[in-house]
């Protein structure tokens, strides 16, 4: 069983993200708030878990949750603020949707949550002065491998996965070439020969390097 709480604060929220080392398609964040009598034995790192079980999880974590969000930010942001930034921003605006607002939030990872806040950018939200206070106002932790160690955080996980992967899934039908009902944009073999093949399309990241030979890659 996974430990229930890093600070021993009722209302403690897990956050973690999903995708960011995809080729294509968003870098998907979640937050949960769990009670604090929430237990569950199969809860575990999204990554651990088989997709039965990570579907089997999300509608538990999603009716026991005091609250929980889920954000996407697509690749046109994620180009304009780098992936890290992208990943980083995207909990944040978890965290602002959670209500009520947690006293203490716990990151997987090893990167402090607000790092950079508000930075300038043309695409996506822009967060307000308020937003921006309420979030440097709340102590968080960053935790390596918190997905493993904490509930909440795994299930953070979980609702990332689960909802990126339902997304890939639709966007699937519209470009079927690359196959991301299968590979859910990461960097497969199969993916990068369809790139190759095809040229990418909208939701792919053009600041990343979609192909090894990226400088003969006519975009």
């Amino acid at each position: 069983m996974l430990s229930k709480s890093y600070s021993n604060l009722i209302l403690e929220c897990g956050t973690d993200e999903a995708g960011r080392g995809c080729l294509a398609g968003p870098v998907t964040a979640a937050s949960v708030l769990l009670p604090a009598a929430f237990e569950n034995i199969l809860l575990n790192d999204s990554k651990q878990l088989s997709e039965k079980n990570r579907e089997k999880l999300k509608p538990v974590i999603e009716e026991t949750a005091i609250s929980f969000a889920v954000t996407h930010i697509f690749p046109n942001e994620i180009d304009e603020i780098n992936i890290l930034n992208a990943s980083m921003k995207a909990m944040q605006e978890c965290i602002l949707q959670l209500n009520p607002t947690p006293e203490y939030i716990i990151v997987d990872g090893n990167r402090p949550l607000n790092g950079k806040l508000g930075m300038k950018q043309k695409k996506g939200k822009i967060f307000t002065t308020e937003e921006i206070e309420i979030l440097k106002s709340i102590p968080t932790t960053s935790i390596i491998k918190g997905d493993s160690k904490y509930l909440s955080i795994a299930a953070a996980s979980v609702l990332a996965k689960t909802y990126r992967d339902e997304f890939m899934d639709k966007i699937h039908e519209e470009f079927p070439m690359y196959n991301w009902k299968k590979n859910k944009g990461y960097p497969t073999k199969d993916h990068r020969e369809a790139i190759k093949k095809y040229g990418p399309c909208k939701y792919h990241r053009m600041s990343f390097r979609l192909l090894p030979e990226q400088l003969t890659l006519e975009l």
